[in-house]
């Protein structure tokens, strides 16, 4: 497969030789530094060479088209805590010293559920200074290459692994008395094909090997997107050492993780969900064929929480004053890019003690009649699989952590914890077994860029969701939650089919969020098909405004899945920075699902999804392999002229809207949910043409409840009227309680937040003023000249419990509500437009809206407009709308820095009485 890379294009580049050589384990041993802004550390490599890697894909394989299964059936085993800690320091000029490295056990708390606590540029690599041969053959030196930027490589070394004590069980002989490359070889061979049932032990010994001592340091190059290692005299993976360690940093700009402030205003950093996933976080094999364990040891200062992609519920250990360490593990193969760390000031959120006579009580639904626990053995690769485990088959809710910034506490109590556990159970009963053992939810800081994240053992979610009631935090949830099963534990083989993971939750968002209502099988389906109705409205707004190029699903067609002999690929367009605010491969591959559910009937097509789970459940997926099972496991008689074929070419290899969907929408009936807005808009029509002065035996119009959704498509049709009255926008926003849907967080928590960075963390706060006022002058003049003051905020002290709950159901709401006030010109909303453009956490509905900011009008205005817009797209990572938007300023001047700020800026940002305008203007 050839493939070229344009530096100058948008196509990300997979560049680890994955077809030559396999990372099976990694061992991060990490130091947090928030002053320096960076992470640095060891990490160490366990490698297999590639053709036991290609015997055993084979086999895989093999097992998955027969159906035999033979795999692996095991209980689960118990658990383990091997702590790594490992004092490292780095000098300025990127020298190394030795490290003090100890362990300490800590005892096995697992219960019997599993759950366990603790105290494509393919042509060479253009910058390297060596011709090397990055394949097992040839004359020239083999090249380890692994995905890699924006970090400082300082060392590379070979592990000594035979010199740690008990490793001579892994050989054939009984004493190690002469050591070879190849002995250390045949080490880690043994240490990564131990069986399941000794995982345990297994991670003790990757524990120990990666404390030994080096024993060679190995020559290596970077460039843009790699780090090539070899070794002299090695010329193919066989020979090449087999457990490497890499002394590295990362960079405060690195793309892979964000170093900010959370809501509280205390310093945090996480995984940001990058395009470059986590190259620039750790040396790594991005390709998700690369499937690996890992554990890390992370410390940070005692204040700090660590939180991270891991099977057990870690907590600190103190290693000496003011610094604590934090170590978990994964013994679930996972590719690389599902990693997943934040460290923070987190405070875990538990429910509020109950009284007596009004005891909290977990009621858990009752599975439906069908057996999850199908007959037969997994088809993956070794691990210790909860599908083989008869009590994690039946547990219906996973224990649960939930972390958020301390003033967000009281609405995680109001809300999100009450939802975790009916979610999570209505999950079980519609696909069975959790792939994981628990789930840690933190919610991140504001500037995070969508609405949430799905890794193992860890989902991350916007404080938007807190506002929505339950509608929203329950949906958003229900999709993060599907992404445990398609996304995680069934992931796609190639990344261009992110339909596989998207399309599947957002289709299964929809049927657990229902089962977490426990509603009537006619009022789930009427919720479902309003739903369907506003996705059917966002898609083909998406068709209009996106490329055609893509809208395809499947853009690689026959070649989906194929990578260069060495294993390297590209990913196309996938650095393209409006790649992330569109929605083709959700709401395509929703409507496909749908269609297949509707063509099925539910009961067939659900039984066969839990069928597939069991059968691909710890494995890599292509289109093909669920269709081909999926009409493979249906009658004849449902299969209605179904075939692998017709559904490439309408669904997945073309672009636009699919044409059986076109049919469909076009003879299929609204809903009686939607047909009741449609009532309503005939009202709001109605109030919208009478005259100022109406005859006074005109009755008042009288206007319906309506649910969340119901309100989105109700803005929605408004919004394709050609004048509404601001009478009538006015009315609009009283009836529907508008004006305080964006009153999200209070004005000393949006203080805080804005200038807690720039307040020295040394200050005393027993001697703190009084906290000023939001209305006094000079809190708004110079930045520098009030900060002390601000401490004395309550969100500061310690959270304000502000938090308004019962604000906007959504944040699709607050999008069309801002769509009509700009269209309309309804100046005295103009604040609602400036608090969603600062507050909304889900890109695609914000940036959408500020493509209409710019096409709104000219004159005067689109100055203030324009400003509005850059200031708060700019923070966003990896966003080029914010830099397109900040050439557009006019005058040049209102990007002058923040100590002439006021100064360079015209009057009209000071009129008015918009307090999130001012926050926004000194952010």
């Amino acid at each position: 497969m050839d493939m070229q890379l344009d530096p100058a294009g948008d196509d990300l580049p997979l560049m680890a030789n994955t077809s030559h050589i396999l990372v099976k384990h990694y061992v991060l041993d990490l130091d947090v530094d928030f002053e320096s802004q960076v992470i640095e550390g060891t990490i160490v490599l366990f490698l297999e060479d590639g053709d036991r890697f290609k015997k055993q894909n084979r086999s895989v394989e093999e097992a998955c088209q027969s159906e035999s299964n033979k795999g692996c059936k095991l209980g689960m085993p118990e658990p383990c805590h091997v702590p790594v800690t490992n004092a490292m320091t780095f000098s300025s000029e990127m020298e190394y010293n030795d490290c003090a490295i100890c362990s300490k056990g800590e005892k096995d708390t697992s219960d019997k559920d599993g759950n366990h606590d603790n105290q494509e540029h393919a042509a060479g690599i253009s910058s390297s200074k060596r011709c090397c041969d990055t394949g097992n053959h040839g004359s020239e030196e083999f090249l380890l290459v692994l995905d890699c930027c924006d970090l400082s490589v300082l060392k590379v070394e070979e592990v000594d692994v035979a010199a740690v004590p008990g490793m001579e069980k892994f050989t054939r002989s009984p004493e190690l008395t002469v050591v070879s490359e190849e002995l250390r070889n045949q080490i880690v061979r043994e240490l990564v094909t131990l069986p399941a049932n000794r995982w345990r032990e297994q991670l003790d010994y990757y524990a120990r090997c990666s404390q030994a001592a080096g024993c060679g340091e190995l020559l290596f190059d970077t460039d843009t997107w790699s780090l090539q290692i070899r070794k002299t005299g090695a010329q193919t993976a066989t020979d090449f050492p087999h457990a490497i360690r890499i002394w590295y940093k990362t960079k405060p700009e690195g793309r892979s993780v964000t170093w900010t402030s959370d809501q509280s205003g205390r310093p945090c950093v996480y995984t940001v969900g990058s395009p470059v996933n986590n190259r620039a976080l750790f040396p790594c094999q991005e390709p998700p064929v690369a499937m690996s364990t890992w554990q890390a040891t992370v410390r940070a200062a005692a204040s700090f929480v660590v939180l991270m992609s891991g099977e057990n519920s870690a907590k600190p250990t103190q290693l000496w004053e003011g610094c604590s360490s934090w170590y978990y593990y994964v013994t679930m193969p996972m590719p690389a890019s599902t990693f997943t760390i934040a460290v923070g000031c987190w405070t875990e959120v538990k429910m509020e003690p109950c009284s007596s006579g009004d005891s909290a009580t977990e009621t858990p639904f009752s599975p439906p009649e069908a057996d999850f626990r199908h007959v037969g053995v997994c088809s993956h690769m070794e691990y210790p699989c909860r599908f083989q485990n008869a009590s994690a088959t039946t547990q219906q809710i996973i224990p649960h952590r939930v972390f958020a910034p301390v003033c967000l506490t009281g609405a995680c109590q109001e809300t999100l914890l009450q939802l975790i556990p009916p979610c999570l159970s209505a999950a079980h009963s519609v696909l069975g077994t959790h792939p994981f053992s628990r789930l840690d939810v933190l919610i991140v800081p504001a500037n995070f860029p969508s609405l949430g994240m799905a890794s193992p053992h860890i989902m991350f979610l916007s404080q938007s969701i807190l506002t929505g009631g339950s509608h929203l935090c329950g949906t958003r949830l229900c999709h993060e939650i599907a992404h445990a099963w398609f996304g995680l534990a069934l992931g796609a083989r190639d990344w261009t089919e992110e339909w596989l993971s998207e399309g599947f939750a957002s289709h299964l968002e929809d049927v657990f969020w229902a089962a977490a209502q426990q509603l009537a099988p006619h009022e789930a389906r009427e919720q479902q098909e309003l739903r369907a109705c506003l996705r059917w409205r966002r898609l083909q707004d998406e068709m209009q405004s996106s490329p055609t190029e893509m809208q395809v699903l499947r853009p690689n067609k026959d070649k989906t899945g194929h990578t260069s002999d060495s294993g390297a690929s590209v990913i196309k367009h996938g650095l393209n920075p409006e790649k992330i605010f569109m929605q083709v491969h959700y709401l395509k591959g929703y409507f496909l699902l749908r269609f297949l559910a509707e063509r099925l009937g539910d009961e067939t097509y659900f039984s066969f999804l839990r069928k597939f789970v069991h059968a691909f459940h710890g494995q890599l997926i292509l289109s093909q392999d669920f269709l081909q099972m999926l009409l493979e496991n249906i009658p004849e008689e449902k299969r209605l002229e179904l075939s692998v074929e017709n559904i490439y070419q309408d669904w997945l290899e073309s672009s636009g809207i699919p044409k059986p969907l076109q049919r469909e929408r076009s003879a299929g009936a609204e809903c009686g949910l939607a047909r009741q807005v449609r009532a309503e808009v005939t009202k709001w029509i109605r109030v919208n043409r009478r005259p100022r002065r109406r005859k006074r035996r005109e009755r008042e119009a009288v206007f319906e409840k309506l649910l969340p959704d119901q309100l989105v498509l109700l803005l929605e049709h408004l919004l394709e009227q050609k004048t509404l009255s601001h009478r009538t926008l006015q009315s609009l926003q009283r009836t529907y309680h508008l004006q305080d849907q964006d009153a999200e967080i209070c004005a000393c928590c949006e203080l805080a937040s804005t200038y807690l960075p720039f307040i020295p963390l040394t200050l005393d706060s027993k001697t703190l003023p009084p906290a000023p006022s939001l209305e006094d002058p000079a809190v708004w003049s110079t930045p520098g000249r009030t900060l002390k003051s601000l401490l004395s905020l309550p969100c500061v002290r310690g959270g304000c419990g502000n938090l308004k709950s019962a604000a906007v159901p959504s944040s699709r709401v607050r999008h069309r509500w801002c769509e009509l006030i700009v269209k309309h010109k309804f100046t005295k909303a103009y604040e609602s437009v400036e608090r969603f453009l600062q507050e909304d956490q889900e890109r695609p509905q914000r940036d959408s809206f500020i493509h209409l900011l710019l096409a709104w009008g000219t004159g005067p205005g689109h100055q203030r407009r324009d400003y509005v817009a850059a200031k708060a797209v700019s923070p966003q990572p990896g966003s080029s709308l914010g830099a397109s938007l900040s050439q557009r300023l006019v005058p040049a001047r209102h990007a002058q820095k923040a100590d002439s700020h006021k100064r360079g800026l015209p009057p009209w940002i000071w009129s008015g009485a918009a307090l999130g305008f001012r926050v926004l203007l000194h952010r």
